[in-house]
């Protein structure tokens, strides 16, 4: 494997480990600073924000420098502010260097996959920035249900100085393996920003933030779906997690392959339908205890195939602006994130039980293949005929 690559995906693993770390230790950070849980959980919100926010703004911002260079910079930037919310003296202090710490993410995936394609062989680049998200299905196979032990037993802290010094690892990794890309000097800022003027630019966003939404209705109420609905004891959640990890580690291989092989866009549609039709047997199975455990790694596969097609549509869309869109895909992916599990929460708000956020999936993973859908006969298509 490329040792380029190999570097990308320490940068996943550290991302994905700050990013989805948070959810398994709340309680133990609520408890260590005083406050409630849902106060707690504006640090998974502020994250989420800091990622809406940056993405696009600082890829606009480096757009004239060098790759590797930005994505030095961003590792540390990643490395300083996680470093700085792990020794947070004050609640203050916490929630800002929280916010900060979630800047770099989508920008360094956006960067990184559009170096991940440049690395590739001709017809492999799907495939190529599928290994870069490797690293963020290894964080949730391993790096979260470790990161998590480490808060439960020791301290969040530690958890959080850790994930920091994957950043530094990055950094080194980064320095060393990455090639010297030439900086594109023709780029601009208002170049950048003039693809979101665009109608189909919009429509991605939509594809993205709707579609993605029907994992995160199902993921975000995982642990009450298993022990309140599949009768499971709540030690086995931690198992149910990594049982999800490795589904989601095959699916984004397989992701990648098949968006070379039948088109990013065809791929696109093919898991969305594949999600939805997912969740509609999570939905009517999950009262079967011993379904639990082969649905979280099917379901987790499949959602997972989802990721590498719509950084390559969002790339093969966006020319002259690729590292831009890109960036702007992961920012969508935290709006998915918000969207489908504050929509999940409605049918438990109103008393129904806890796989009924799947049908909710069903219908955001059904939009989004429709959406895809309209987007290879609108945008995709046209484009093959020019």
């Amino acid at each position: 494997m490329n040792k380029a690559l190999i570097a990308l995906a320490f940068g996943g693993l550290a991302i994905g480990m700050t990013e989805f770390t948070m959810m398994g230790i709340l309680p133990d950070i609520a408890k260590d600073i005083d406050v409630d849980i849902p106060t707690a959980s504006n640090l998974i919100a502020l994250y989420a924000l800091g990622v809406v926010v940056g993405a696009p703004t600082l890829v606009a911002l480096t757009s004239k420098q060098s790759p590797k260079k930005v994505l030095l910079f961003l590792m540390l930037l990643f490395f300083v502010f996680n470093g700085f919310f792990a020794f947070a003296p004050s609640k203050a202090l916490l929630f800002t260097t929280r916010f900060i710490s979630g800047l770099p993410h989508g920008a360094f995936f956006g960067v990184g996959s559009v170096v991940a394609a440049r690395l590739a062989k001709p017809g492999k680049e799907a495939q190529a920035i599928s290994m870069m998200f490797t690293g963020m299905t290894i964080a949730n196979l391993a790096g979260v249900p470790l990161g998590t032990y480490i808060g439960h037993h020791y301290s969040w802290r530690i958890t959080y100085a850790v994930i920091s010094l994957l950043g530094l690892l990055t950094f080194l990794a980064i320095y060393v393996w990455m090639p010297k890309f030439e900086a594109n000097k023709n780029n601009n800022i208002l170049k950048q920003i003039r693809y979101f003027t665009r109608w189909d630019a919009w429509l991605m966003v939509g594809v993205i933030a709707i579609g993605t939404g029907g994992l995160f209705a199902w993921i975000s109420y995982i642990a009450p779906l298993v022990t309140h609905v599949s009768g499971l004891d709540p030690d086995r959640v931690p198992f149910i997690m990594i049982l999800i990890g490795l589904g989601m580690f095959f699916g984004n291989i397989i992701g990648g392959k098949l968006a070379d092989t039948i088109s990013p866009s065809k791929a696109a549609i093919t898991s969305f339908s594949a999600m939805a039709i997912c969740l509609v047997v999570v939905f009517f199975t999950a009262h079967i205890q011993e379904l639990a455990y082969p649905m979280a790694f099917v379901t987790g596969m499949i959602s997972f195939t989802i990721g590498s097609p719509l950084q390559m549509m969002l790339i093969n869309n966006a020319k002259g602006a690729e590292t831009f869109a890109a960036s702007a895909g992961q920012a969508s992916f935290n709006i998915g994130n918000t969207l489908g599990a504050y929509l999940g929460a409605i049918p438990i708000s109103l008393g129904y039980a806890y796989n009924y956020p799947s049908l909710i999936g069903v219908g955001m993973a059904t939009i989004g293949a429709l959406l895809a859908y309209v987007f290879l006969i609108k945008v995709v298509r046209p484009q093959m005929n020019v």
